[in-house]
């Protein structure tokens, strides 16, 4: 009797061990890691300065890209450093430019933008637009972005018309690791162009070289452009169609980095 209800019993286990509490358990750790997570977020500056809520931002490819370089050089805070996102810069004819991610650290002011693109990608410093190639099938379909060195280039502009141009600004333009930098022509040796992963390091050898802001300029900067960061919904909707209006031909890319830039 026993080895019998042992027969029928045994399966029974394996089965619910298997198909019910090992899901759960991996079910538990993955909300625990989930927590965690956003635990961590709603610590940072990153979401102190846009109020972005967590679930909000990882599903959005273009924020996320935004807080993965600062996550990355978070540490950077600790030696002073200040870190302001979506800073919307006023620019002529009541127009407004945006920077992604900007760091103000003792060595100087990095402006970063991020762009979060997939598959190849093909740019040239003074095209208008650069290249993303993804696969379809046997053939590549090729969508166009606005060429993001120009783009930094127009937000540094508009940055020095309000800090001025005493300071030391680092043009850093980054990708996400989901894409292949496969041509990249560049001139000027002041501009970089590098994924995710190379960020730190980037910024490492630059930091090493120079030491020109005090933590009090740091303050001040930071101070300075924070407004810039706490503007109206209705504002950044004004933002894109002011894009869309300038640059027709990427209308149906530009969602992809949340209608952004310029």
């Amino acid at each position: 009797m026993n080895s019998a209800f042992s027969f029928y019993i045994f399966p029974i286990v394996i089965f619910c061990v298997f198909f019910l509490i090992i899901p759960l358990l991996y079910i538990l750790y993955l909300f625990i890691i989930y927590k965690s997570q956003e635990k961590e977020y709603l610590e940072s500056t990153y979401y102190k300065i846009t109020h972005t809520p967590f679930r909000a931002m990882r599903t959005d490819s273009g924020k996320y890209g935004e807080y993965l370089i600062y996550h990355y050089l978070k540490n950077y805070e600790n030696k002073g450093a200040k870190f302001l996102f979506n800073c919307y810069l006023p620019r002529e004819n009541e127009e407004t430019t945006e920077i992604d991610v900007l760091m103000i650290h003792k060595s100087g002011i990095y402006v970063f933008e991020s762009k979060n693109y997939s598959g190849w990608i093909f740019g040239n410093e003074n095209n208008k637009t650069w290249t993303q190639t993804l696969p379809s099938g046997r053939k590549s379909h090729k969508e166009h972005f606005l060429n993001p060195i120009m783009q930094n280039k127009l937000h540094i502009k508009w940055l020095k018309e309000i800090i001025g141009n005493e300071y030391p600004i680092y043009s850093i333009i980054v990708f996400s690791e989901r894409c292949t930098l496969k041509k990249i022509e560049l001139k000027s040796n002041s501009i970089k162009v590098i994924k995710r992963k190379e960020v730190v390091n980037t910024v490492n050898q630059i930091d090493e070289s120079c030491d020109i802001l005090n933590e009090e300029k740091i303050a001040e900067i930071n101070d300075k452009l924070y407004s810039y960061t706490q503007i109206t919904e209705t504002e950044k909707e004004k933002h894109i169609e002011n894009i869309i209006n300038r640059n027709p031909e990427i209308k149906n890319t530009i969602s992809e980095t949340s209608k952004k830039s310029g």
